[in-house]
């Protein structure tokens, strides 16, 4: 009697296992995909100054329209510079009637001189003449080209193609050109736009020797559903060493324009191959101050405490990029009662 009552007292000292759901890990082939956080560029940027100076006699464009390369947007008034360019076009074609007149009479010069009908004195003036002459049609070609610039320059065109802001200085004001042109508007490229974000050097270290073009981006504003799909344009030529990153620019077309330089973005890059990753289900994952871990089973069925880094969530599932391996058991169920070094009875699911 006094050794059943004695056995009794020990049953009741060792705690019974207490039965959990594991999930044993597999790995499995799938593209891994990171998220950064994006700042929206411009491809293409342009300010529009004035380049020569003048009354501004018209504004060609509404404020936030989409204007085409080489566009007239203002005009600055150009009736001074199309008088500079007539006289430059009327001193070059005296330049050129007074090079053909001394060029005659370099030859018929040349023509005497066999002769011995002039002296070679005279010979060499006129041959002087013909040179002066031909200096003075370059000077005036040059000014005519000059004025023809000027004259071009008074009708302001886009340089790019895109989205135009506001006229910043109106219809009848003077506008100066120089070092301290006033901006009189600036044009922004719609039909492309870029993306720059930061990629931690291990992710980099994976996808270094693969082309920039066939790594999938995917971009998303604020809580919109829509996807835009891009590739990778660049990444820099150096690793920041105080945050452990490299800068990488991605590329998108901009259908709409209805992305803006200076929007934040999500940003999705993938691997451009498949590669063996463990998942686990989220209800698995706890977390520790900063820290995420998951409990797993050890051989003898004793609880161990695991920190774990994490991916992306692919099909419900997350992606485990660190901490587990293959055949290993993680609890998937009631891990609010489980403790490390508890002993437990695992079972998996049916």
């Amino acid at each position: 009697a006094e050794d059943k009552a004695e056995d009794s007292k020990t049953n009741k000292s060792i705690p019974q296992a207490m039965p959990v759901i594991v999930e044993v890990m597999n790995s499995e082939l799938m593209q891994i995909w990171s998220e950064y956080s994006a700042r929206l560029e411009a491809v293409g940027f342009a300010e529009i100054r004035p380049q020569v100076s003048g009354i501004i006699k018209e504004v060609l464009f509404e404020d936030g329209q989409i204007v085409m390369k080489d566009d007239v947007i203002y005009v600055i008034d150009p009736r001074p510079y199309q008088a500079i360019l007539d006289q430059a076009q009327a001193n070059l074609a005296a330049a050129k009637n007074n090079l053909s007149l001394a060029t005659k009479e370099y030859n018929r010069a040349e023509e005497l001189i066999a002769t011995k009908a002039i002296s070679q004195r005279l010979l060499d003036e006129r041959q002087n003449a013909a040179r002066t002459a031909q200096d003075t049609v370059r000077r005036a070609l040059a000014q005519t080209e000059q004025a023809k610039i000027n004259f071009d320059y008074a009708y302001i065109k886009a340089p790019i193609s895109g989205k135009i802001s506001r006229a910043e200085i109106k219809v009848g004001n003077l506008v100066e050109s120089g070092p301290n042109a006033p901006l009189l508007t600036s044009i922004v490229a719609t039909d492309r736009i870029y993306a720059d974000f930061d990629v931690d050097e291990k992710t980099y270290l994976a996808i270094s020797n693969d082309s920039p073009k066939q790594i999938p981006v995917q971009l998303t504003i604020g809580n919109d559903d829509q996807k835009y799909d891009g590739t990778i344009d660049s990444f820099d030529n150096r690793i920041d060493s105080t945050t452990g990153t490299i800068r990488a620019r991605a590329l998108f077309k901009n259908t709409g324009a209805s992305l803006l330089p200076g929007m934040f973005a999500t940003i999705k890059m993938g691997q451009s191959k498949p590669t063996k990753v463990i998942t686990i289900p989220e209800v698995a994952l706890a977390t520790d101050q900063d820290r995420k871990f998951v409990y797993v089973v050890g051989d003898d069925n004793i609880v161990i405490y695991r920190t774990v880094e994490i991916g992306m969530t692919s099909k419900g599932r997350r992606i485990i990029k660190s901490g587990l391996n293959s055949d290993e058991k993680v609890i998937v169920e009631g891990l609010i009662k489980i403790r490390p070094g508890i002993a437990v009875t695992p079972q998996t699911k049916d």
